[in-house]
């Protein structure tokens, strides 16, 4: 505490209670060194705050105007410390968690928001490339991402199950009343992909690659109900995550048994910021929920 903030303190004390002796007692100090803080500040600024009246004190014209200035400092000073408190106790605050589907996150934030009903929750979307960037320039507290590299020392990454992909076409595709294929039958079919950033396109052309099954024929839309929309419509065939396929019965799914089309998933947290109280909470729910 500066000098001078300890001073009006001392004479905002003494201002509203009165006494010095009251207000030494409510600021924990002795009354010397309260009626010494006070006279430092009188001296300081050659001012003059108290007058002596009998037994009592009374303040002078200039000590009513300071009272009234401090009365508006030390009220914003509560207020400051009340909204600490509240965040430590997460009665109030943001939590800002970014996404590129809401399947994985919708739960935990459900179960976040019915322990503290007090944090605004907020979802950002994007492919992973932009939640990372999301990340890294703290336009989010968290994030879901695919694949984090293990050996990135700037974050701090807890596992979700993994989860398979699949192709899907429409219900008039020669395919849709099969389960399964191989990944060669997928050579010569147009392909509806997401656009470069996306976790899900970078698997499936990694497995194609690793297949030597070439992906000349191709048709790249953004965001995953582009995609939707295009295979429905008889466009080509897509590629989603296995929980995300959904319901819609305008689609059909696949697997592909001979490729690993495999989606990992993580919460992810700056570690810089993995001591943030909101942050720190958020986290435990997700071990909980893991166990």
């Amino acid at each position: 505490m500066s000098m001078i903030h300890a001073h009006l303190r001392a004479f905002h004390g003494v201002a509203t209670h009165g006494s010095f002796t009251h207000a030494a007692q409510m600021l924990h100090v002795t009354q010397p060194t309260l009626s010494g803080q006070v006279k430092a500040l009188e001296e300081r600024y050659g001012v003059k705050l108290f007058e002596r009246r009998g037994h009592g004190i009374e303040l002078t014209e200039f000590g009513e105007a300071a009272l009234a200035i401090t009365r508006q400092l030390f009220r914003h000073e509560d207020e400051v410390e009340q909204l600490f408190l509240s965040a430590r106790e997460l009665i109030s605050g943001n939590l800002r968690v970014g996404a590129d589907s809401p399947y994985f996150i919708t739960p935990l934030l459900a179960q976040f928001h019915r322990r503290y009903p007090g944090i605004h929750l907020s979802i950002i979307t994007g492919n992973s490339r932009e939640l990372m960037r999301a990340l890294e320039t703290h336009r989010c507290e968290i994030a879901v991402l695919p694949n984090v590299p293990v050996d990135d020392e700037r974050l701090h990454a807890i596992a979700l199950a993994p989860d398979k992909l699949v192709v899907f076409t429409n219900k008039s595709h020669a395919w849709a009343d099969r389960r399964s294929i191989r990944i060669e039958e997928l050579a010569g079919e147009r392909i509806v992909l997401r656009e470069q950033g996306s976790t899900t396109r970078a698997i499936f052309e990694t497995a194609m690659q690793k297949a030597n099954v070439p992906l000349n024929n191709t048709l790249e839309i953004s965001g995953r109900e582009g995609v939707r929309e295009a295979v429905a419509a008889g466009l080509g065939i897509g590629v989603v995550s296995e929980n995300e396929f959904g319901n819609d019965n305008r689609l059909h799914a696949l697997t592909v048994k001979n490729a690993r089309l495999v989606h990992d998933e993580y919460v992810v947290c700056l570690e810089k910021t993995r001591s943030m109280r909101i942050v720190t909470a958020f986290l435990e729910i997700l071990e909980t929920g893991l166990d």
